[in-house]
C-alpha cells in the first residue's frame, strides 16, 4: 500500500461501539485511545494484560474473556484488532470488511483497511502522523511537530470561532526578557504565536513581532525615561477592552512582567474587570544583562545579595558597601547624581562600576570603571539607556574588567560588540 492510498480523516467515536480484538500492550494502547475519543469498547480475549484488566474492572470498557467470534463484529462502527497471532487478526479484518467496517489489523499493516496514526494533542489541536508503516519515524516527526507547536515555532493561533458564540477573550503578561529572541521563555513564545492582538513595549525580543502573521495587531506602547506617550492607565484600558471583544491578547514586555513591570498593576485590572489573566516570567534585565558582560550579581566572597532600583531616590534605602552590589535600571540620565548619593552615604570613590548597554543585543557595549569615574565616562562614551548599571565588588569579576583594577588603559568590548570604547579605570 502506498502512502498516496491514504486518505486522512478523523473519526468522532464518542458513544460509538467499537471492537477490540487481542489483550496484549498494543491492543491497550489503542484502547486507551478509543476510550479518550469517547468510544464504547468491547474488548474481546482469553487473556488480559494488567492495564486492560484494571480498565475492565473500573467498568470503562467490557471484556469478554474468550476467543474472537464473526459475530463479534456485528453493529460496530470501527474494529482494532492486534491478538498477536496474524491469522487470527486476518479473520477479523476479513469478517469487517464483509459488512464495510473499518478495521485496523495491527498484524499486517499493507493489507490493513485503515492505519493508526502517531499522535500527540497540543491544545485543542491533535497531530496525527503516518509514515508509510514505519511506526518509530511517524512518532519522531509527531513529537517534532508538537514540539515546535509547543515552543511557538509552529502557529497554534485561531482563525475560526468554534461553537454558536464568540469565544472569550484572555490576557497573557509575557516577560520578553533583555531583548534577544532566544531569552523568551517557550510558554511566552507559545502564547505569542497564538496572539490576536499583541501591546509591545518599546524593549524586550522586537524581532519576534516580524514573525506575526499579518492580521495579527500590533499596538505600540513603549515607553522612555521622561516620555511615556501611553499613560499606564490607558494601557490597562487597551488590555481590557481587547479581551472584551474576545481576542487573546499578549501584553509583551521586556524582562519580567513582575519586576519593575508594572505587570501587578496590569494583571489585577483585568481581574476586576472580569478578564482572564495569565503571567509569564521572563528573564529579567536586572540579572540577565549583567550576566551578558560576565558579571554576576552575587558571588562568594564578594557579595550576598544585591538590590535593584530604578529612582535615584531610592538609593537611600539600599546598603551602600561594595559587597552588596546595586543594579540601577535606566539609570544613565541621573548617574553622576546617583554615584554622589552612595558616595554620600559612605561607598568608597574606589567602588568598580559596570554599565551595560543594550544588553545581548548586537550593539551591546559594555563600560568600567568606579564610583569616583563613571559619570565622567558615561558622558565621554555618550552612554544611553537601555543600560544596565551594576555598582559593587562583583564587576571585578567581568572579563572586561582589568586585573584586580589597577590603573590601565583597555578596552571594553562584549563578545557581541559592534562598537569598542575606550576607558580608564581607578582604583585606589
Amino acid at each position: 500500500m502506498a502512502i498516496q492510498d491514504i486518505y486522512p480523516t478523523a473519526l468522532r467515536l464518542l458513544g460509538r461501539p467499537v471492537l477490540v480484538v487481542g489483550a496484549g500492550p498494543v491492543a491497550a494502547r489503542r484502547t486507551k485511545g478509543l476510550l479518550d475519543a469517547g468510544a464504547r469498547v468491547t474488548v474481546v480475549a482469553p487473556v488480559a494484560c494488567p492495564a486492560l484488566a484494571e480498565l475492565a474492572t473500573a467498568g470503562l470498557l467490557n471484556w469478554e474473556p474468550r476467543p474472537y467470534r464473526p459475530a463479534d463484529v456485528d453493529g460496530v462502527w470501527f474494529v482494532q484488532t492486534a491478538t498477536g497471532d496474524a491469522a487470527v487478526d486476518a479473520q477479523v479484518s476479513a469478517d469487517a470488511e464483509a459488512q464495510r467496517i473499518w478495521c485496523v489489523n495491527a498484524s499486517d499493516h499493507e493489507a490493513s483497511a485503515a492505519w493508526t496514526p502517531a499522535v500527540a494533542v497540543v491544545d485543542d489541536v491533535k497531530i496525527a502522523v503516518n509514515a508509510g508503516g514505519d511506526p518509530r519515524r511517524a512518532m519522531a516527526l509527531r513529537d517534532a511537530v508538537a514540539t515546535a507547536l509547543d515552543t511557538g515555532d509552529l502557529p497554534l493561533r485561531r482563525h475560526r470561532v468554534s461553537g454558536t458564540g464568540a469565544t472569550a477573550g484572555s490576557v497573557a503578561l509575557v516577560g520578553g526578557g533583555p531583548g534577544d529572541t532566544g531569552l523568551i521563555t517557550v510558554r511566552g513564545r507559545r502564547l505569542l504565536g497564538q496572539a490576536d492582538v499583541v501591546v509591545a513595549d518599546r524593549l524586550g525580543p522586537r524581532e519576534l513581532l516580524a514573525e506575526l502573521a499579518p492580521d495579527v495587531r500590533v499596538i505600540e506602547v513603549g515607553k522612555t525615561p521622561g516620555h511615556h506617550p501611553v499613560p499606564q492607565s490607558e494601557i490597562n484600558r487597551i488590555l481590557v477592552d481587547e479581551a472584551v471583544q474576545g481576542h487573546r491578547v499578549v501584553r509583551l514586555k521586556g524582562g519580567d512582567p513582575y519586576v519593575l513591570g508594572r505587570g501587578g498593576e496590569e494583571a489585577e485590572f483585568c481581574r476586576q474587570h472580569g478578564v482572564e489573566v495569565e503571567v509569564v516570567p521572563g528573564v529579567t534585565s536586572a540579572i540577565s544583562v549583567p550576566a551578558a558582560a560576565g558579571i554576576p550579581v552575587t558571588h562568594r566572597g564578594l557579595a550576598k545579595g544585591f538590590s535593584v532600583v530604578t529612582g535615584h531616590e531610592e538609593l537611600s534605602e539600599v546598603p551602600a558597601r561594595a559587597d552588596h552590589t546595586v543594579i540601577l535600571l535606566m539609570g544613565v540620565g541621573q548617574l553622576r547624581d546617583s554615584a554622589a548619593s552612595l558616595a554620600r552615604a559612605g561607598l568608597p570613590q574606589g567602588t568598580p562600576v559596570g554599565i551595560v548597554e543594550n544588553g545581548y543585543l548586537p550593539n551591546q557595549r559594555v563600560t568600567i570603571g568606579t564610583l569616583g569615574t563613571i559619570a565622567d565616562q558615561a558622558e565621554a562614551a555618550g552612554v544611553a539607556n537601555p543600560a544596565v548599571i551594576v555598582i559593587g565588588d562583583v564587576v571585578r569579576v567581568s572579563p572586561f574588567a582589568p586585573s584586580h583594577f589597577k590603573t590601565a588603559d583597555y578596552s571594553t568590548t562584549s563578545p557581541n560588540a559592534a562598537r569598542t570604547t575606550k576607558t580608564r579605570v581607578l582604583t585606589p
